[in-house]
């Protein structure tokens, strides 16, 4: 069972009332967006958001997946984690997994992310220096404002 520990990039996030529909439970679309917000919190940290504007390489989303264990409900906090769970020649994949201060896991996903070269419009190859970053992340290796108090 994956936890929160297992994961380098924590973010927290309190739901908000808009976010719930007629069902009285937040809506499933915000889980993605709860996802995304960690993933590019991971990628600021590791230099891919600059990356497109030096370079034209930068990370697109090629397919994400959840899997919904708990409804949220407005008022709550949740903390949402990112990491990679593997990498190969042009791609990663992330695992997140979302923790409410109610209800402990309320739903785990991942992400395919894909390099690519956005100046020629096709897919490149993960540069080393990104690839090295992500590997020191996923050993800890975080300044401490990144993680979840």
């Amino acid at each position: 069972m994956l936890e929160l520990r297992d994961f380098p990039v924590h973010v927290k996030i309190s739901v908000a009332w808009g976010e719930m529909d007629a069902y009285g439970h937040v809506n499933n679309v915000n889980y993605l967006r709860y996802f995304e917000t960690a993933r590019i919190q991971y990628f600021e940290y590791n230099g891919l958001m600059n990356l497109k504007n030096e370079t034209g390489l930068g990370p697109i989303l090629a397919q994400t997946t959840c899997k919904y264990h708990k409804p949220l409900s407005y008022p709550d906090q949740i903390v949402v984690g990112a990491r990679v769970k593997s990498m190969s020649k042009s791609s990663f994949v992330m695992e997140h997994i979302i923790v409410s201060e109610k209800l402990g896991v309320v739903a785990t996903g991942e992400a395919v992310i894909v390099m690519y070269d956005y100046n020629n419009s096709q897919k490149a190859e993960l540069p080393l220096v990104i690839r090295a970053l992500i590997e020191e992340t996923e050993k800890g290796n975080l300044i401490s404002d990144l993680r979840a108090e």
